[in-house]
């Protein structure tokens, strides 16, 4: 009896193993018909967030069988155009983001009315229901800078510079505002243009140099997270450097105590759950958030977390 319930529980354990190998890799699809959905997001390839959001769409998409479109563009007017391009091949659903949401509000509607279901995701919360989106999934950006100011206060810093890399990104600017709502120290805007990592540092360091009393640095991508680290370094400045989202050298740079902490909104989960409530929307025709946001974050995570991500950091789910 000894024996075999040991080699119940070796072969239990070896099974968990190889299911968690295997839904790593992608579970199988389902048998449903092959709906074709689209995601039209305001950023794309080349930023790791986005990189992961799209992965965690695609694994979605393979598990529902799904044909799965992907588009972006930084710019707000060409976003709506892509949404318009989706809308003319009559997809069964729609993700979109609305960092711009002004610009998009015409076309997001236009898609309800033609029957199309519409999740939003990551930016735009507070207009995605008047839009007439299903659901909102991402992380309230206020509170995410809320967080992060109520953490710059345990550390005994006074003043902050939040750093925007996309002007007239909605996103990043409650961020900063909920920064500015916890934090009791001060907090100066700094915009600098994204598309320019080699201006972004130049920027950061003069900032640095012409002001010694900041103790803070924030950055509102991951990718802005190391030049971020490297100006201070240059301008000779001691300001702790901190971050919204998360990727491999985010972690590392947690791990090595070149950056403080990281505010982590799970891309991966948003791009997967979007893709996933739109099937069983169009399956079922049931949907999570009751009208309210499906929230992602915020997660504050330090050097302490590091080691335990970097297994998902690697094969980029994290």
């Amino acid at each position: 009896m000894t024996l075999a319930l040991s080699a119940c529980s070796s072969t239990g354990g070896k099974r968990a193993e190889e299911e968690r190998a295997r839904g790593a890799a992608g579970p199988a699809a389902v048998d449903t018909p092959r709906w074709k959905i689209a995601m039209v997001t305001h950023s794309g390839e080349g930023d790791t967030f986005w990189d992961i959001v799209r992965s965690g769409a695609e694994q979605a998409a393979r598990k529902d069988n799904i044909e799965f479109l992907y588009s972006h563009d930084k710019e707000a007017g060409k976003q709506a155009q892509l949404v318009q391009a989706a809308i003319d091949q009559g997809v069964d659903g729609l993700v979109v983001t609305l960092a711009k949401p002004d610009a998009m509000k015409a076309v997001v509607e236009k898609a309800v009315r033609a029957g199309i279901p519409v999740v939003t995701i990551n930016s735009g919360q507070d207009r995605s229901k008047e839009y007439g989106a299903l659901a909102h999934i991402g992380q309230d950006e206020v509170t995410a800078g809320e967080a992060v100011g109520e953490e710059l206060n345990e550390r005994g810093l006074t003043k902050a510079i939040c750093v925007l890399h996309e002007q007239g990104n909605i996103g990043h600017e409650e961020r900063c505002r909920g920064v500015r709502a916890t934090f009791d120290g001060t907090v100066d805007n700094l915009y600098v243009d994204g598309t320019n990592m080699p201006a972004v540092e130049s920027s950061l360091e003069a900032k640095l140099q012409s002001d010694e009393k900041v103790d803070s640095v924030v950055t509102l991508g991951a990718p802005f997270a190391a030049t971020a680290v490297k100006a201070a370094d240059q301008a000779g400045s001691k300001a702790q450097v901190s971050t919204f989202d998360l990727n491999a050298q985010v972690v590392r740079a947690l791990k090595d105590g070149d950056l403080t902490f990281a505010v982590d909104q799970q891309p991966y989960l948003q791009g997967y759950q979007a893709v996933d409530l739109l099937w069983l929307y169009n399956y079922n025709a049931t949907m999570l958030g009751g009208g309210q946001p499906v929230l992602t974050g915020p997660q504050v995570l330090t050097g302490d977390d590091a080691e335990a991500l970097e297994e998902y950091t690697r094969r980029g789910t994290r």
